[in-house]
């Protein structure tokens, strides 16, 4: 693996350990100049992370700047057309692969719904700053990082099938989420395939980009519907489960 690489990967590691000693620093400069406890301790939080995640991909994209200008100039990739095509195309599978893996979940009795993705959605809602860090600059990490990075590494000594597994499997437990491995394994699967087609980490960004900012969108403004049509949806699987007792 290149050194740039190992470097991503250490800033990556900090800055997701980085809250525990920069929140509460940013929340006592919040106390000392005027804020309340509550109100710092919450704008704290947010400010950090819109910071770290920032400065972090600044020094990614730094870290990476020789290796884009090389490739580039080389035209390895997929044409412009092409990968525009992919991209579009590759927000539909994903959300098609996560719909398809969310329903496997449910038949095999995990929970439906995903508690970071909803702990998120309560913070866009109080603090809409928050959507740049979701749905922006979070997946294009998580694509550097995950997918180029990590995936990669997997992909040059095994063949695809196990370099998504594993890779997603990381994913996944990133997320502090293993239960929903199945779930973030469909994403991480029809990502790396998008990388692989198209020989450019730029497709799986924008697909993942625009896959998180749709989900955000529509679970925001349409959050009380969905609600209604999920119980809805568990009391017709109660009332039709009720014939085969």
């Amino acid at each position: 693996m290149k050194r740039e690489y190992w470097f991503i990967l250490i800033v990556y590691i900090a800055m997701q350990l980085s809250g525990f000693i920069g929140v509460p620093i940013t929340s006592l400069i919040l106390g000392m100049i005027g804020f309340e406890t509550g109100q710092s301790q919450a704008f704290a939080g947010i400010i950090w992370l819109v910071f770290s995640f920032s400065v972090t991909l600044i020094i990614v994209l730094v870290l990476l700047r020789k290796e884009m200008i090389q490739a580039q100039a080389e035209r390895n990739g997929a044409s412009i057309g092409r990968s525009i095509l992919w991209a579009i195309t590759g927000v539909f599978l994903a959300l098609f692969a996560q719909a398809f893996a969310a329903n496997i979940e449910r038949l095999i009795g995990i929970e439906m719904g995903s508690e970071n993705t909803q702990q998120i959605l309560r913070i866009i809602e109080s603090f809409p700053i928050m959507i740049v860090v979701s749905s922006v600059i979070g997946p294009i990490l998580e694509e550097i990082v995950f997918r180029k990075i990590i995936f990669g590494a997997f992909y040059k000594r095994f063949n695809f099938f196990l370099s998504a597994l594993l890779s997603s499997v990381i994913f996944s437990f990133a997320h502090m989420e293993p239960e929903h491995t199945l779930l973030y394994s469909a994403m991480g699967f029809t990502f790396a395939y998008l990388y692989v087609k198209t020989n450019r980490i730029l497709v799986p960004i924008v697909a993942h980009v625009a896959m998180n900012t749709f989900v955000v969108l529509v679970q925001s403004i349409y959050r009380e519907d969905i609600e209604k049509l999920m119980k809805q949806a568990e009391q017709m699987q109660s009332f039709i489960g009720g014939f085969f007792l």
